[in-house]
């Protein structure tokens, strides 16, 4: 079958028997996704856990959700049965804010998956509440491609840069400075414009179409250069700029590269913020 585009809704999965369903939800007050995986879910699929397998664990200056190596990740990956030619969809019940990640880990890895357009609200088909698993299997390491990552000089560049788009995907409150719930202060990466990846989506938690998202980006300077584009995007931890990243690929714009440290990692920091 052809390959899956970064978004698909829930109709264009109408006979892929071949798909890897992957439930992924994570809340950052605390709450337990996995407690909302056994309430119910897309029948079939699996729990995915956000910080046990796409996140490293280091000191509070790497951030909240650094990258895992890659070792880890393909470890990961073959415990859940996912092997390195199965196609995966990914969700949540926050339109995407942590599946997106999976998805976008996968795909700078040339590695078939989607996000579920509407998450878990989305679905019309049946659900269950009993745990499903996959059998182990071998999941090959694969590098992480530098071209898709900035690190926290990068990120200082991109925002100091004329020919760089460095995007905030937070919320204008965390943006502005107005509110942090999590991190240790205030504020944004000086340079960075804000493009909520909230604002990404229509009414019903969808994404708009790709006309749309492609006049947002483009607007803020992001221009395409082959399969990437000009622009570095970054968040709380690394995990909701993975939505924008998508959005991006889905307005045919090109991957942006992703700042996986985020504000988490650069309020630990003596850097300045935008705010100052």
């Amino acid at each position: 079958m052809a390959p899956l585009p970064p978004v698909v809704s829930a109709a264009e999965l109408t006979g892929r028997d071949d798909v890897v369903l992957c439930d992924v939800r994570w809340y950052l007050d605390g709450r337990s996704g996995y407690a909302a995986y056994l309430e119910g879910h897309i029948a079939g699929a699996i729990w995915v856990d956000l910080d046990a397998h796409l996140s490293a664990h280091g000191a509070p200056a790497h951030g909240r959700h650094p990258l895992p190596t890659a070792e880890s990740f393909a470890a990961s990956l073959g415990s859940l049965g996912i092997g390195p030619n199965d196609p995966v969809v990914a969700y949540d019940d926050l339109n995407g804010t942590a599946a997106g990640r999976m998805v976008w880990m996968l795909r700078v890895l040339g590695h078939d998956a989607a996000l579920l357009d509407g998450g878990l609200g989305s679905w019309t088909g049946a659900t269950e509440s009993a745990s499903s698993t996959r059998t182990a299997c071998a999941c090959p390491v694969r590098a992480w491609p530098e071209a898709a990552f900035a690190d926290i000089d990068g990120a200082a560049e991109a925002g100091a840069s004329p020919d760089v788009v460095l995007i905030d995907a937070r919320g204008g409150d965390r943006y502005r400075g107005e509110t942090e719930p999590v991190d240790p202060r205030p504020g944004h990466i000086p340079g960075a414009v804000n493009v909520p990846m909230t604002d990404n989506l229509g009414p019903e938690g969808r994404f708009a179409d790709p006309a749309t998202l492609r006049v947002r980006y483009e607007a803020e300077g992001v221009q395409e250069t082959g399969d990437t584009n000009n622009a570095v995007v970054y968040c709380g931890s690394g995990v909701s700029a993975c939505m924008d990243a998508l959005a991006m690929e889905r307005a045919g714009l090109g991957r942006p590269a992703v700042y996986i440290g985020s504000w988490s990692q650069w309020s630990h920091t003596d850097r300045p913020s935008g705010t100052d």
